[in-house]
């Protein structure tokens, strides 16, 4: 009995244990992003396969080259995101490079723009006008510009992903040729 009850006592503390920050400054390089990650925009590197905090000050983000920007917009107070990032993370690891001209990008706050410590981030949920959580963001930019958008609200799997990023990328390129004719 007592052995169940110091089990209790353990389990208890892990639990209420406050996850402990790490500080944020732009270049950190993680393995993943958690509850416990500095606020920003994050940006994943194909070639280390790491995520790196690209920004934290700023107005919103905005794409730096033309190609394809797929955004998780995640709130670390977000029970459903916690849930997605068991698909997101190996989505964007296992097919990200497949696609052509691609860009991972993760936005981080604790609860949308209420509780945020990066002014980018916070711009981010506004501009793009996100309140719902999880909620990924597709974008294509050509010539500097927003060509085509696609909101998923949800937690979405791995195979859902691919197939909504590729029939994303097919209506954009069908739309190049109709409208080329």
């Amino acid at each position: 009995m007592s052995d169940d009850r110091e089990i209790l006592e353990l389990l208890k503390k892990l639990l209420l244990k406050p996850e402990k920050k790490v500080e944020g400054r732009v270049g950190l390089e993680v393995e993943s992003i958690g509850p416990e990650s500095p606020h920003g925009v994050y940006v994943f590197d194909h070639s280390s396969g790491k995520w790196i905090l690209r920004q934290i000050e700023g107005d919103y983000f905005k794409p730096w080259e033309d190609g394809l920007y797929v955004i998780y917009f995640d709130n670390t107070k977000c029970p459903a995101c916690r849930g997605y990032d068991a698909y997101w993370y190996p989505f964007v690891k296992l097919f990200g490079s497949a696609f052509k001209n691609s860009h991972y990008v993760v936005i981080l706050c604790d609860w949308f723009t209420r509780e945020c410590d990066s002014s980018i981030a916070r711009g981010s949920f506004e501009h793009y006008d996100i309140h719902a959580s999880p909620t990924t963001l597709l974008l294509y930019v050509e010539n500097n510009g927003v060509k085509a958008s696609r909101r998923l609200e949800g937690s979405k799997r791995i195979d859902e992903l691919v197939n909504e990023v590729s029939n994303f990328i097919k209506s954009v390129k069908g739309s190049q040729v109709s409208g080329s004719g």
